[in-house]
C-alpha cells in the first residue's frame, strides 16, 4: 500500500490558476511567536565558574569507575 503526502497547498502561490487574494508569497508574512524566544525579559549578564562542581564531580565518579573496572580486571587475571 503505497501512501501519498498530503499537500495542503497543491498549487504553487504564483502559478495563475490560483484566485487573486489566495495565497501569500514567500516572506510576505512576519514568523510566528516571534516574541517566546530566548532573547526575551530583561538582560542578564552571564555568570561565570558554576560549571566547575558539576565538571569536577563528573570526572570524579569516571576515575571511580574506571578505577572499579581496573582493580576487577586485575583480581579476574590472579584470581
Amino acid at each position: 500500500m503505497t501512501t501519498t503526502p498530503s499537500n495542503p497547498d497543491p498549487v504553487p502561490w504564483d502559478s495563475p490558476e490560483k484566485p487573486p487574494g489566495v495565497g501569500v508569497a514567500p516572506g510576505e508574512t512576519p514568523p510566528a511567536e516571534s516574541g517566546t524566544g530566548t532573547a526575551t525579559g530583561p538582560y542578564r549578564p552571564l555568570s561565570r565558574g558554576w560549571t566547575k562542581g558539576p565538571l569536577i564531580a563528573l570526572w570524579v565518579v569516571v576515575v571511580l569507575c574506571a578505577l572499579f573496572f581496573l582493580v576487577y580486571a586485575i583480581v579476574l587475571a590472579t584470581g
